[in-house]
């Protein structure tokens, strides 16, 4: 298939927020393929609205509906923009300016494949309002990752009971027939956890984690699994991608972390006194950033 072919909308496959919200008029109503249903943000300096695509990609263009019923203008002057940097919505690369879009019409940007996870509109400016009543992206997904980068780092605990050390999770055997040896296990305590440094920065899209196989299922129960490049409180304050429910005795469980920015990976049951047993830790992304 030619690049120039790409007819899939990609953006209703991701989720959206604005930076407010006039009334009922929500950030997905962009993504929900009608074109009579708005966003709507209030009257405020530098409205913006994004699109997480859970996924990094090469974006060939941009589409925008505008308004039918009233006030056209409002999308005059607008940025579209794409890149991966969540927080600094300004940072991030523009692909185009809009400078006007007739009532109910729906014109297309060419973005020439860059790329990101992010596409964000937003109108510089006070006293502003903006409205989007459709988005679509064009592109293709960049990566499918197949490395387990778990592989390549370095794991500590919060205790170990016995000889079951952190590394343990991270030794490529998910299995040890008729023993726990191959696990990673802590002593009973309070709010116990286990953080993987990956020894440099990624974009996480999936972790995996393999129960013991010799009972105790619950020892890997209510485990959150949390993601970022901060230390503080042992890394455990970091975003949190999931929490495990049971996860029964030698079963491997994958969680969606939908391209979560971090070194570290660590699994945290907070307050409570609890055994925390890893028989095998996967992680798999992209980086580095």
């Amino acid at each position: 298939t030619k690049r120039s072919s790409i007819k899939l909308n990609v953006a209703a496959w991701g989720t959206a927020v604005q930076s407010t919200l006039a009334n009922d008029w929500y950030p997905q109503n962009a993504l929900d393929g009608k074109s009579y249903t708005c966003t709507h943000t209030d009257l405020e300096s530098n409205p913006w609205w994004k699109l997480d695509l859970m996924n990094m990609y090469s974006v060939n263009r941009v589409a925008i509906t505008n308004r039918g019923d009233c006030c056209n203008t409002r999308i005059n002057g607008a940025e579209i923009r794409i890149g991966n940097n969540s927080s600094d919505l300004f940072s991030n690369p523009v692909c185009a300016v809009v400078s006007t879009i007739p009532a109910g019409a729906t014109y297309s940007y060419s973005c020439n494949w860059m790329e990101g996870r992010y596409v964000t509109v937003n109108i510089p400016g006070t006293s502003r309002v903006l409205t989007l009543c459709e988005v679509e992206v064009y592109g293709k997904v960049m990566y499918r990752p197949t490395e387990n980068l778990a592989l390549k780092g370095t794991a500590v605990q919060s205790t170990t009971y016995y000889t079951w050390r952190a590394a343990n999770a991270i030794d490529g055997i998910r299995y040890a027939p008729g023993e726990a040896s191959y696990c990673s296990i802590t002593g009973y305590q309070l709010n116990p956890w286990w953080r993987l440094d990956l020894l440099d920065y990624y974009y996480i899209y999936k972790v995996t984690i393999t129960n013991r196989a010799d009972g105790y299922s619950e020892q890997t129960t209510g485990v959150e699994i949390r993601i970022g490049n901060s230390l503080v409180n042992n890394g455990n304050n970091n975003p949190r991608c999931a929490v495990t429910s049971l996860v029964p005795a030698r079963s491997t469980v994958s969680f969606s972390c939908g391209g979560m920015e971090g070194r570290y990976v660590n699994m945290y049951i907070p307050n409570i006194q609890r055994y925390l047993a890893l028989c095998e830790v996967e992680v798999y992304g992209i980086g580095n950033f």
